[in-house]
Formats: structure tokens, C-alpha cells, sequence
């Protein structure tokens, strides 16, 4: 293994992990190296033997008590040799005292389960075809209209840290487009839909309760013309799993979300779908 090397991946490198998600069937968006790569540019590392590629891993700091680990993938033909193991050790390194989480293919909770990771619940992966509504729902407007700042606020009840870069980031990507529903002055709900490498995927979808979930889904809809959409939905979310099975959407995907056993009382609510 003395020929294995880890360093930091330059920007236009980040691809190579955006790559092998694809073929790995994790349909990732066109545009989600720019917008992670936004929020810690650091946060992404190759491993390397003779110059050729051999595994990727992220491990993105959000602040300073968050990470999130992605893009955790060895070779095919180099599967089984420590090399994994090498370059999760670069980014746990770059976390250094944050929490980390990471979604992990449920055949791997074991091995997360040895870096002293546990399960905090499966995430489920909805999808099916859709009919677009013909309009969206009255009090519907475009997320543009909606101070960046409000958006900021209701994403940090769902999610461990404030992310301002991300979401900036996220919001105004060309592929990106979201919508909101405001109620007495303030945000109730908000999502987005993006276009990926297999027909699209709302996320984040932020609600105060399923009927506003149901009217900014229904937008979003609108929006790209239906079609074959995906979602991803914590499993301990009963009104988001009715949502999705409201729509015509099934399981087709199932991670498991993971973080640090000491880290149990993070306040990863896990509400977002």
C-alpha cells in the first residue's frame, strides 16, 4: 500500500467523485460538486496510486461542530485492500472534533459501526413518474421572492449547523428552481427540485405540516412539467413517507443515516425530507 497516496482534490477534480456516484446508481445533480465545493472547497479528497484515481470521500464542514461525510468510494477493482480505509482516515482527520454524519449503504453499517458510527434512521428513497398539476396551488410563490435570510433560519431547524454558502449556492444554480409558501409573514415551507443525472430530486422540503409539504411539492411539480422525480425521506418521518405514498411514489433506495455514538444528542432532528 506504499503506493497509495490521499491529498486534497483541486476543483475541476471534484467531477471524478460526481462520476463514480452516478455509476454507483446514487443519480447525483448537475450541479452538487459547485454547491458542496461552496461550503468547504478542502472537503474533498482522492486517493491515488501511480497518478490514476482510486478512491474519493468527502467530508464537508458546515461549522465548527458539523461535518457531513459523501462520496465515500473505492475503485471496483481495488475493493478489499485497506485503500478505503486510508482515505476515510484523511477525512475524518479534516472533521477533526465535529460531528460528523454521513448516509451509508446499509450493507456497510457494520464497518461504520467499527468507527464508532450507529443508526439514527434509514433514509428512503421515493420515485416514480408524476403528472405535473396544471398551476400550483394558490399562496404559492418563487423561493427568489423569499428573504435568503428566513430561508437560512427555517433550514436550521431541520439541519445541525447554518449553512448560508450552501444554500445561497443551491438556490441559484442553473437546474435549481424552488418554491414557498408564506403564512402570516413568515416561511411555513420551501423546497427545491433539481435536475440530475436521472430526471430530477426535490430536497430540501421544509414544512410546517403536510398540507403546506403537499402545495410546495405540487409547485415544484409544476414548475419542470412532472415527470420522473425522486425524494428522499427519513424514515421516522410518518407525514413525509404519506406524502410521497400520496403522490404515486415508491421505494426504490435505502440509506442509513449515521453519526458518532458520542454524538447521540446532536440535535439532528431529521424532520426535512
Amino acid at each position: 500500500m506504499n503506493d497509495f497516496t490521499t491529498r486534497t482534490m483541486r476543483p475541476d477534480e471534484i467531477s471524478i467523485a460526481i462520476d463514480w456516484a452516478a455509476a454507483e446508481g446514487w443519480n447525483p445533480g448537475l450541479a452538487d460538486d459547485a454547491c458542496f465545493a461552496s461550503v468547504d472547497p478542502k472537503g474533498f479528497f482522492i486517493g491515488e496510486i501511480d497518478g490514476a484515481p482510486a478512491a474519493t470521500v468527502s467530508c464537508v464542514n458546515y461549522s465548527a461542530r458539523f461535518s457531513f461525510l459523501g462520496f465515500y468510494i473505492v475503485r471496483p477493482d481495488l475493493r478489499g485492500k485497506g485503500y478505503g480505509l486510508r482515505i476515510w482516515n484523511a477525512a475524518v482527520a479534516h472533521a477533526g472534533a465535529r460531528v460528523v454524519g454521513l448516509d451509508g449503504v446499509t450493507a456497510q453499517q457494520d464497518n461504520y459501526r467499527k468507527s464508532g458510527f450507529e443508526l439514527a434512521y434509514a433514509n428512503v428513497r421515493y420515485g416514480g413518474k408524476v403528472t405535473a398539476p396544471s398551476a400550483p396551488q394558490a399562496g404559492v410563490i418563487d423561493l427568489s421572492e423569499v428573504p435568503l435570510a428566513d430561508v437560512e433560519a427555517d433550514d436550521a431547524t431541520v439541519f445541525p449547523a447554518r449553512r448560508p454558502a450552501f444554500l445561497r449556492a443551491w438556490v441559484g444554480s442553473p437546474g435549481h428552481v424552488g418554491c414557498a409558501v408564506m403564512r402570516d409573514g413568515r416561511l411555513a415551507g420551501w423546497g427545491v427540485i433539481r435536475s440530475c443525472r436521472k430526471c430530477f430530486k426535490i430536497g430540501p422540503l421544509v414544512a410546517d405540516q403536510r398540507a403546506t409539504a403537499e402545495a410546495v411539492l405540487s409547485a415544484l411539480l409544476a414548475k419542470v412539467g412532472g415527470g420522473e422525480i425522486f425524494l428522499d425521506v427519513p424514515s421516522i418521518n410518518r407525514d413525509a413517507i404519506a406524502l410521497a405514498e400520496g403522490f404515486g411514489l415508491a421505494p426504490v433506495f435505502e440509506t442509513a443515516r449515521m453519526i458518532p455514538a458520542r454524538s447521540r444528542h446532536c440535535g439532528w432532528s431529521g424532520c426535512s425530507a
